[in-house]
């Protein structure tokens, strides 16, 4: 645990370099970021055998995801370096403005100041230490301060000593990268005046209690936390008759990947019918879970739905040792229709609820229940499938990224990437935690009027 002598020079730290920090021009922070990529990939199989041993995630999951955190880190060095990763706006004076001269406006961003970064516990390189959220910071030229995960402690110590001397050898500032352990490490950083953004990935309950904590100081700061989310999926009656055995495939591997400890896991699917999907399913063995704090989550979430009388437990996976068996959970939608949280509690980890509807219109009143999600999925038929277009408007209005015959398991990182969505899934739903548009997140727009050019950012000397 990092004592508060220790929390306070690391604060302190970033504080001073708040200012070289957002002096440095666009291809100092794209070079920071690619020093730590290179010090991942120099040291991705030590790092990843270590991972192994402190989270049971297999091995080959846990190297994809190194070459995920890396590439991440270079896909924001190459939109710095480019001048996208912030969108500029210029309007040149003009006399003849219809509501009266004009004066020259720059619009830019600035750095919002040092961030405090919670790390995840089920990715433990992509959304951890050196993850998307210290990425995206440090892209927007704001000190970040991490509060590592209790799940992976040695591993976020020795990546924090690799990001460390990578932005050193780099020619970052000092105190730019800090690392902190401990529930209350955590909290104390959250209520310090010296942390301007707060980064969360984790449960609700934590998150919520954590985001209060945010809004309540008395100068509040943002708190960008990705919360719950169950994911819904429709199966439409088309897209059953045209595709079922490839749906049912598809929804066992993605709803037991990782032993279901992905906050994109498909939670809850709507299907035309029951039977036939169950008949069709066969539920593979998962791993363990990631901590005993998880799996007792998982157990209690579990227990909760499972024993709600219109609730059968229809499949259960095969046992295997140090892991729970996968399951499947039933019900109808008139259930649902009288017990919304039959679709708003999120199981993380392997279990999903299948709910079974009459006709399309029973159909859109569950979905019309359905909280805010990450993301919210169409099984429908190529060809012509009328039942899609108005699910996908109701869907719109709840999820952040909406996928049609794919699974959400799987998050890419791109550009146009949307990873958030309206409460519970995030505290901030304009946001993205996922993609280049997270360096928003993390800067401020400020509006430069009738400066001289050599007191201009470098991006608006145009």
């Amino acid at each position: 645990m990092t004592d508060i002598a220790e929390v306070e020079k690391i604060l302190a730290a970033a504080h001073l370099a708040r200012r070289p920090a957002r002096r440095a021009a666009a291809g100092e922070r794209a070079a920071w970021l690619r020093s730590i990529a290179r010090g991942l990939d120099a040291e991705a199989g030590d790092l990843a055998d270590l991972a192994h041993r402190e989270t049971a995630l297999p091995l080959p999951r846990l190297r994809n995801e190194l070459v995920r955190t890396a590439f991440q880190a270079r896909l924001f060095a190459d939109r710095l370096e480019q001048g996208t990763l912030f969108e500029t706006r210029v309007d040149p004076a003009d006399p003849d403005w219809p509501m009266g001269a004009r004066p020259d406006i720059r619009r830019g961003y600035v750095p919002i100041g040092p961030v405090l970064v919670f790390a995840a516990s089920n990715f433990p390189f992509a959304f951890s230490v050196a993850g998307g959220d210290t990425v995206s910071a440090l892209a927007a030229g704001c000190p970040v301060v991490v509060k590592a995960h209790e799940g992976h402690p040695e591993l976020s110590r020795v990546t924090a000593r690799l990001v460390t001397d990578r932005l050193r050898d780099a020619g970052a500032p000092e105190g730019l990268f800090g690392l902190i352990e401990g529930k209350q490490a955590g909290v104390e950083a959250v209520g310090d005046r010296r942390i301007r953004a707060v980064g969360f990935t984790g449960s609700e309950t934590g998150g919520r209690a954590l985001f209060d904590l945010a809004v309540s100081r008395p100068d509040p700061i943002p708190f960008y936390g990705e919360l719950g989310s169950t994911n819904p999926v429709l199966v439409t009656r088309a897209g059953w008759a045209a595709r079922a055995d490839e749906i049912v495939t598809g929804f066992a591997d993605s709803a037991t990947l990782g032993s279901g400890q992905f906050c994109t896991k498909p939670g809850v699917v709507l299907v035309p019918d029951l039977g036939g999907f169950l008949d069709r399913l066969t539920l593979p063995a998962v791993g363990p879970m990631l901590n005993a704090r998880i799996a007792d989550g998982f157990g209690a979430a579990l227990a909760a739905v499972a024993r709600h009388p219109e609730v059968e437990t229809a499949r259960t996976g095969p046992p295997t040792p140090d892991a729970p068996s996968a399951e499947i959970l039933t019900t109808t939608a008139p259930a649902v229709l009288a017990d919304p949280a039959l679709v708003t509690t999120e199981i993380f980890g392997p279990a999903a609820v299948l709910v079974e509807y009459a006709d399309a219109a029973q159909a859109l009143a569950v979905l019309e229940l359905v909280a805010g999600t990450l993301t919210a999925t169409v099984q429908g038929a190529e060809e012509s499938d009328e039942q899609a277009a108005d699910a996908i408007d109701v869907l719109a209005e709840r999820a952040g990224r909406i996928i049609w015959n794919q699974w959400p398991t799987g998050v890419t990182v791109s550009d146009a990437q949307q990873h958030g969505g309206p409460w519970p899934a995030t505290t901030a739903p304009v946001s993205t935690s996922v993609g280049t548009a997270a360096a928003l997140r993390f800067a401020r727009p400020v509006a430069y009027q009738n400066l001289p050019a050599a007191t201009l950012p470098a991006e608006l000397r145009r």
